[in-house]
């Protein structure tokens, strides 16, 4: 029965996609990480709770099928600030968080940072 699990899990694995903008801190990267560890010895990992584990399959498949979109549809596609989905999914692309955060940074400590990361062979020039 361990078998099985363990296909369900790659299958779901296999059909999660990856997003390219948040890269290491994607939900499909995540997912693979943890089915690795849970299934170390692959079809053969003794499952200690196969309810507990038939369940967490079960949320995530609805996870990925959109279930609780699908029914409980919305009427506007934007939040409650009138951001629409790609505004949101540009804002928490990985490249921008971390021009956020180099621009919350004080410009005392970005010339400290800028001068202090010479290289060597700058200093010759």
């Amino acid at each position: 029965m361990a078998a099985s699990r363990y296909r369900r899990f790659l299958r779901l694995c296999e059909e999660w996609p990856m997003e390219e903008t948040k890269r290491q801190r994607d939900l499909g990267s995540f997912l693979r990480q943890r089915v690795a560890q849970a299934f170390r010895e692959g079809e053969n990992t003794p499952i200690s709770d196969p309810e507990a584990c038939d369940q967490m399959y079960e949320s995530l498949v609805r996870i990925h099928t959109n279930f609780y979109k699908n029914k409980y549809p919305r009427l506007k596609d934007t939040t409650f600030t009138g951001v629409t989905i790609e505004d949101c999914r540009m804002i928490l692309a990985t490249d921008i968080l971390k021009q956020m955060e180099d621009m919350k940074k004080g410009t005392w400590r970005r010339l400290r940072e800028k001068f202090s990361a010479k290289k060597p062979e700058e200093d010759l020039n």
